[in-house]
């Protein structure tokens, strides 16, 4: 058995640069691209493999056809979604159904997401959250465009970790870096584009202002996060997010100097994206280099294994849903 290793999708969008390549090394399209879809079983917007004997399928394929890779789960759908963002401008102000509004109105998933910051420019601040109390004020804000009293900013740097709950207002703003873990869903409600106007179209990008205000949270909260380290070997291990505070999935900045053995303990499988320099990945007798853009997944089969270099690992697994 042999990990996958996955070859990114990659999305233009307004607000993209070129960082997915001067800074990951990734070859992306011509233009503003915004999006490498790094590990992706969604829909047409998979991710494909690109070593191995299973090389040339997308994971939607992969997950289809070898359901024993992944545990035999029970869902017909890839649950996670990972990508790294390029804002070379500010995104649009947005917010994500639950699973319930999503599958009623949009026949998907819901959208609960997460940003690790890769890199942010000095002064940087993205918008998290809202400074409405209810939902009138809420309403009101919105309608007369009182957009400063409205979103809240919250200052960040490298390495700052933020848990976004559907329903929360966000947006990257222009100079950030992130790798985003998800849900595997599409679903966006743009609520605000900075009157930006698209050059292909000569128009402003659509808005959805009645599904916004359908699946904002009023008051907006801060999730209560726990985040936890532990020493193992030559590797620090810091626990993001798991359940139950965060249900979809599970969440890890792994840094490790030397080497590091691990196991899939009780987790179907785990994915792997290398955020920092280069080393080895190590199973079955195998060794695999991994470097700087790197992004695989540990399949069932794979129990134990071991990590050795100097390396920064972002690594999630699948909520117990």
């Amino acid at each position: 058995m042999e990990p996958l290793f996955l070859t990114p999708y990659f999305r233009p969008k307004i607000w993209g640069g070129r960082k997915l390549n001067t800074v990951l090394g990734y070859d992306i399209p011509d233009g503003k691209v915004g999006e490498a879809w790094v590990i992706s079983g969604y829909k047409d917007d998979a991710s494909t493999v690109n070593a191995g004997p299973l090389k040339g399928k997308t994971l939607r394929e992969v997950y289809l056809e070898h359901p024993e890779l992944f545990g035999n789960p029970k869902t017909k759908e890839f649950p996670l979604l990972v990508k790294f963002l390029d804002a070379n401008d500010n995104l649009s102000v947005q917010v994500h159904p639950d699973d319930e509004y999503a599958r009623i109105h949009e026949n998907d998933s819901g959208k609960t997401e997460s940003w690790y910051v890769l890199h942010a420019e000095p002064g940087a601040k993205l918008i998290y959250g809202h400074n409405a109390t209810s939902k009138k004020e809420l309403e009101d804000w919105i309608k007369n465009g009182k957009w400063s009293k409205l979103l809240r900013y919250v200052p960040v740097k490298e390495g700052d970790f933020l848990y976004v709950p559907s329903g929360t207002v966000h947006a990257l703003t222009k100079g950030i870096m992130v790798i985003e873990t998800q849900q595997s869903s599409d679903v966006t409600y743009r609520l605000y584009d900075w009157d930006r106007v698209d050059k292909k179209t000569g128009k402003k990008r659509e808005l959805h202002i009645k599904q916004s205000l359908d699946t904002i949270q009023v008051p907006h909260k801060d999730p209560k996060l726990k985040i936890t380290s532990e020493t193992l070997g030559d590797a620090k291990i810091t626990t993001l997010a798991q359940p139950p505070m965060s249900p979809h999935f599970y969440l890890w900045q792994i840094d490790v100097d030397g080497s590091f053995d691990w196991s899939l303990n009780d987790h179907p499988y785990l994915l792997v994206s290398v955020i920092k320099g280069n080393g080895k990945f190590i199973a079955d007798g195998k060794e695999y280099n991994i470097k700087l853009g790197t992004n695989f997944i540990i399949p069932n089969e794979m129990k134990d294994f071991s990590f050795s270099g100097d390396l920064r690992l972002v690594i999630s697994a699948p909520g117990k849903e």
